[in-house]
């Protein structure tokens, strides 16, 4: 009985180290030259999905979905459609690499920047996702959320 209790305790301490593992392997990731390690760590399509999530979230108060036969209905499908190519387009392996080295340049002053150094703070979400603050609160900080997918912790957001 004493044997289970201790093999849990190991599986719950193994599963809580595991995203900051995933962290580590990130901060190399982003320091190199190539996206083929970073590209293993990102969903793309999630992270633009979530994107495009905010984006008609605020196209929403500036041209309301109320009448889409009218003008404006007609301006926030063309921009609606536009969103969507240009977010496919901008959000790529190397926009999230640039984008994270960015964040941490700015929260430590280093270059080449290293994650560990500018991570404020990173724990639990929920059971299957995680939350790394890149800078102080206060001081826009960029979020950054993990996500369990199967065995890897993954990239599924990016908020500045």
């Amino acid at each position: 009985m004493r044997f289970f209790g201790y093999l849990i305790l190991f599986a719950l301490i193994g599963y809580g180290i595991w995203p900051y593992f995933t962290v580590f392997r990130l901060d190399e990731a982003i320091n190199q030259d190539s996206t083929t390690q970073l590209s293993i760590m990102v969903d793309l399509p999630t992270i633009r999905a979530n994107y495009k999530a905010r984006v008609n979230a605020g196209m929403d108060h500036l041209f309301p979905s109320d009448n889409p036969d009218d003008i404006v209905g007609w301006i926030r499908q063309n921009i609606a459609r536009l969103g969507d190519s240009a977010l496919d387009q901008a959000i790529t392996l190397n926009w999230v690499r640039d984008t994270l080295r960015g964040a941490v340049t700015r929260a430590t002053g280093q270059s080449p920047p290293y994650l560990i150094g500018g991570i404020d703070f990173a724990f639990f979400e929920s059971h299957n996702r995680f939350l790394i603050r890149i800078g102080e609160l206060g001081h826009s900080p960029t979020h950054v959320r993990l996500t369990r997918q199967g065995p890897d912790w993954r990239i599924t957001d990016i908020i500045q």
